[in-house]
């Protein structure tokens, strides 16, 4: 059975919303996008290197999927974008049937059962990164067996939350936890079950 492991960026108050840049997802008339740059740093840098250095399959949401891969594959010599380049990409739609990046597919339909027969195959582990949408579906299907949670010490107050209202209880245990040099913790907890 494969893991699926979600590698979420998140504002102490719980905020997974356009970290990245101010035009990733203004929905809901978010304006704090690109909180993240502030505290970028080498260290967080090699974090992430870390992660996609190993071998691993990428599962994603539409939205996700057509920023990453506007991107991704004209990266040039980037870890991430390589690492990304590389990995088997299955992407959760209804709504496209196309995909360009090199190696990705589509899983249509119900995409808690889907994702179920997906991690019911062989291969690597799965990493969701962003995908909010589609991580709240695997947070209520307990597909998660893993977070990878980068809490930044910054409140925003409104947007997109890691875990939203509804969510069944989930107990976690904490395998590790290291600071970068701007203060983000790298976290990383095991689902234990329901609590």
């Amino acid at each position: 059975m494969r893991k699926i492991i979600a590698i979420t960026h998140v504002t102490l108050d719980g905020i997974v919303q356009s970290g990245g840049g101010p035009e990733e997802d203004p929905r809901g008339g978010f304006t704090q996008g690109g909180w993240q740059a502030p505290f970028r740093s080498a260290d967080g840098f090699a974090a992430v290197v870390e992660i996609v250095s190993r071998e691993f399959d990428l599962l994603l949401g539409r939205r996700t999927y057509e920023m990453f891969a506007a991107y991704s594959p004209y990266a040039g010599d980037n870890p991430v974008a390589n690492a990304f380049n590389k990995a088997a990409k299955y992407v959760v739609t209804n709504s496209l049937d196309r995909f360009d990046w090199v190696n990705t597919h589509g899983l249509s339909g119900d995409a808690a059962e889907g994702i179920r027969r997906l991690k019911a195959s062989d291969g690597p582990e799965l990493h969701i990164w962003g995908s909010s949408e589609l991580l709240q579906t695997l947070i209520a299907a307990q597909l998660v067996d893993e977070f990878r949670v980068w809490i930044y010490p910054l409140i925003l107050g409104k947007g997109k939350r890691l875990f939203e209202d509804g969510v069944p209880p989930l107990g976690l245990t904490l395998l590790e936890s290291r600071p970068t040099s701007k203060c983000v913790l790298l976290n990383t907890y095991r689902t234990v079950g329901p609590f």
